[in-house]
C-alpha cells in the first residue's frame, strides 16, 4: 500500500513549548499533528518543549491522529538529544528540518536506531532549500523508513528570494520536483503553510491548488484552518459514488471474462479502477477517523 494511503488532509503545527496547545491538540479535527521543537520554540525553551512533547505523546489521548515530532536540525546543539528522546516517545514519525542530502536522513535513522526507535517509527523530511529540492529524489529514496516530504515554502521563499504570489508561480518548479520524487518513491507529500490567517479566500484557493497539483494535504499554522482544509481535501460524495459504480462495473466485467467496462458511455480500464479504489478507500478512512474522534 502506498504511504500516501492514510488521511493527511490537514497536518497542523503545534508549538511544543505550549502545554495548553498540546492538550488542545487532542481535540482538534486535524488528521496529523506536528508537535514542533524547532521554529515555533524559542532557544531558551527548547529543552522544556522536548520534555513536554515526549511526555504528551507517551500519555496518549490523540486518537487516530498521526503524531509527528519535528526535531531541531542535527547542525544545532539540540538536534541529537531531540532525536534520541523522541525515538522513545511512541510518536508515529520524526520530521527532520533543513534536509539537504540522503546522508542527513541516514544519520538521523542511525540515531533513532541507537536509541530504541521501533521499526514502525518513520521519517519525514522538510524540503525548504534549493539544495533539498535538487536532492529530492535521493532524499525520498534514502531509506525504507521514509514516509513523506513536507514543503517548507516559507524558508524556500527566503532562499530563492521570491515572492508569495496568489498563484504561487515562483514555487511551481520546486513543488513539481518534490511531487515527482515523492510519488516515484511511493511517499506522501504535504503542501506548505499559508501565512495570512485573515485571508480565507486566498487560503481556500491555495488548498484547492494543492489538491489539484496532487498533494495529500496541507500543513497548517492555526486550528481555524483545519476545517476549511479538510473540506477541500475530502473526496466529494459524487466522486465517491462514481468510484463505487465503476469498481462494481469493472468487477462484473471481469466476472464475464472482459477486461474493460463501459459506464455511462465511458470506457473503464484497470487504471481507472485503481484510482477509484483510492478515492473510496480514502473516503472510508476519513469517515472512520471522524467517527472515532466524535
Amino acid at each position: 500500500m502506498p504511504k500516501s494511503a492514510r488521511p493527511r488532509r490537514s497536518m497542523l503545527y503545534m508549538p511544543g513549548s505550549n502545554a495548553r496547545a498540546l492538550e488542545k491538540a487532542r481535540t482538534l479535527p486535524a488528521d496529523s499533528l506536528i508537535l514542533d521543537l524547532e521554529d515555533a520554540v524559542a532557544p531558551d525553551s527548547k529543552e522544556l518543549a522536548r520534555q513536554q512533547v515526549c511526555e504528551a505523546v507517551k500519555a496518549g489521548g490523540f486518537g487516530l491522529r498521526e503524531i509527528i515530532i519535528r526535531v531541531n536540525a542535527l547542525s544545532t546543539k539540540w538536534g541529537y538529544e531531540d532525536i534520541a528522546m523522541a525515538s522513545k516517545s511512541g510518536a508515529n514519525a520524526l520530521l527532520l528540518p533543513k534536509v539537504e542530502s540522503a546522508d542527513a536522513i541516514r544519520h538521523m535513522e542511525s540515531i533513532m536506531r541507537a536509541n530504541g526507535a521501533p521499526d514502525s517509527m518513520t521519517i519525514w523530511a522538510m524540503m525548504e532549500t534549493p539544495r533539498s529540492i535538487l536532492e529530492s529524489q535521493r532524499i525520498a529514496e534514502s531509506t525504507p523508513r521514509m514516509e513523506g516530504l513536507v514543503m517548507g515554502t516559507s524558508d524556500l521563499a527566503k532562499e530563492l528570494d521570491c515572492a508569495h504570489t496568489h498563484e504561487r508561480l515562483p514555487f511551481m518548479s520546486s513543488l513539481g520536483l518534490c511531487l515527482l520524487a515523492a510519488r516515484a518513491a511511493g511517499l506522501a507529500i504535504l503542501d506548505g503553510v499559508y501565512l495570512d490567517l485573515n485571508d480565507e479566500t486566498g487560503f481556500e484557493f491555495a488548498c484547492r491548488q494543492g489538491h489539484e497539483l496532487g498533494f495529500d494535504g496541507k500543513t497548517l499554522i492555526h486550528p481555524k484552518q483545519v476545517g476549511p482544509c479538510n473540506k477541500v481535501f475530502t473526496p466529494k460524495p459524487a466522486d465517491v459514488e462514481w468510484s463505487r459504480k465503476i469498481i462494481q462495473a469493472h468487477t462484473d466485467a471481469a466476472a464475464r471474462g472482459e477486461g474493460v467496462a463501459v459506464v455511462d458511455g465511458k470506457l473503464i480500464e484497470n487504471l481507472h479502477v485503481e484510482s477509484a479504489r483510492r478515492v473510496v478507500g480514502m473516503a472510508d478512512a476519513i469517515a472512520a477517523m471522524e467517527a472515532a474522534h466524535t
